[in-house]
């Protein structure tokens, strides 16, 4: 491998990172206001090493987040693979005309050990810094040793978990049912990384079933149960009888759930295009509402219990019309925890009217989501609605929504 070739991998490991110009985290600057009282010293950074700069994901007394990577000691630190120590660098020869040592800040003393990405790429550095010169024992190595891989556990946790979601987005339908006279839109919104909703529709006899779920929980545990639960589903509602299916699933389940503590709430329909007749099933869901074209608002909620809850129990079925113009909406209590965070009462997203603006200070945000929802021409834009209100804010909740429309 040649060096240009090297470099253009580390860069790239770096950028899979998603760390780079990322706002402070508390995770990282525990790690290096420990690591600046330990060796008591002024300065200590994480520092990542890009293309042609460093950027300190967290620092104490540096003068910012950015620097020049010509003449960086952390640069000298990736090209190797274990612990720097320069004690007085004024004293050492390759170091003593370093533009840090002659001039701003004026480093005597500097340690540093490198961090590594996920594949084995030399990213960055937790590193200690001084004015003054400092002895450095073996047993100090093996600390800041440690803090790094602190550090580097933390990085590597995140590319996990981006790899994790990537594998879960990829289970979720990649195009929507070919259905003659209808349109689907569906997304699903992580409240982290991976996350325990997910929707579904696959040809079943007699139409076409669709199925959106969410697990108890958020995170990697909840992504887990869900895969589970995904592939219980999907074989349930073949069932001709939809309620046993559904049942069936659930009990092929218990074993997981009860290990785990957890449950499944689930809304599994079965469509029949050429009449839009629409049988459901809900399981402690309850999210389900269908837009009639004349501006009706009709609630599908069921009885049922979640799945691991009572596994012998029989769910009873709901039957409704999707007419031409209807759309229908099921979502997650994502949503719902999101509207009532925004002062909507009780986040019932069937409360939202608009010609009635809600009190406190997100009302007209709330009013002008009713509008376009209503006006929404088609599935896509009734989803981009719901998606609207959720970007660039913090989710609570795992948010996930199914728009079915039956075209006028």
């Amino acid at each position: 491998m040649t060096v240009e070739t090297s470099e253009s991998a580390r860069v790239l490991a770096l950028e899979r990172l998603g760390v780079l110009d990322t706002d402070p985290e508390e995770r990282f600057d525990r790690v290096t206001r420990l690591t600046q009282r330990l060796f008591g010293v002024p300065m200590a950074s994480v520092t990542m090493v890009d293309t042609d700069r460093q950027w300190r994901k967290s620092f104490v007394g540096l003068d910012g987040p950015v620097a020049q990577r010509e003449g960086a000691f952390c640069d000298v630190t990736i090209r190797a693979s274990r612990t720097l120590v320069v004690e007085d660098a004024a004293a050492d020869p390759q170091f003593a005309d370093n533009p840090f040592v002659q001039g701003d800040p004026h480093l005597r003393f500097y340690a540093g050990h490198p961090l590594e990405a996920p594949g084995g790429e030399r990213v960055g550095t937790l590193c200690v810094l001084d004015v003054v010169p400092h002895e450095f024992t073996d047993a100090d190595r093996g600390v800041l040793r440690d803090l790094a891989l602190w550090v580097q556990g933390e990085l590597q946790r995140d590319a996990e978990l981006d790899r994790a979601g990537e594998v879960q987005r990829g289970l979720l339908p990649r195009l929507p049912p070919d259905l003659d006279g209808y349109r689907v839109a569906a997304r699903c919104l992580p409240a982290r990384g991976v996350g325990g909703d997910f929707y579904d529709w696959s040809a079943v006899p007699g139409g076409t079933a669709f199925v959106l779920a969410d697990v108890m929980g958020k995170g990697m545990a909840a992504a887990i149960v869900a895969a589970s639960a995904r592939a219980a589903l999907r074989t349930g509602v073949r069932d001709p009888d939809l309620p046993r299916g559904v049942a069936e699933a659930d009990e092929a389940l218990t074993a997981d759930l009860e290990g785990t503590s957890t449950f499944v709430t689930a809304w599994c329909g079965v469509l029949d295009p050429p009449t839009g007749a629409l049988t459901s099933v809900d399981a402690g869901h309850g999210i389900v509402t269908l837009l009639h074209a004349d501006g009706r608002r009709e609630r599908l909620a069921g009885d049922g219990l979640p799945l691991g809850v009572l596994p012998e129990m029989t769910r009873g079925v709901r039957t409704a019309t999707l007419g031409r113009g209807d759309r229908l909406v099921v979502a997650s209590d994502g949503l719902v925890d999101l509207l009532a965070s925004l002062g909507l009462p009780g986040g019932d997203p069937t409360a939202l009217t608009p010609d009635e603006r809600p009190p406190g200070p997100h009302g007209a945000e709330l009013q002008q989501l009713a509008r376009d929802v209503v006006q929404a021409p088609d599935a896509q834009a009734t989803l981009d609605a719901f998606l609207a209100v959720a970007a660039g804010r913090y989710l609570p909740d795992d948010l996930t929504v199914l728009v079915v429309e039956r075209a006028a």
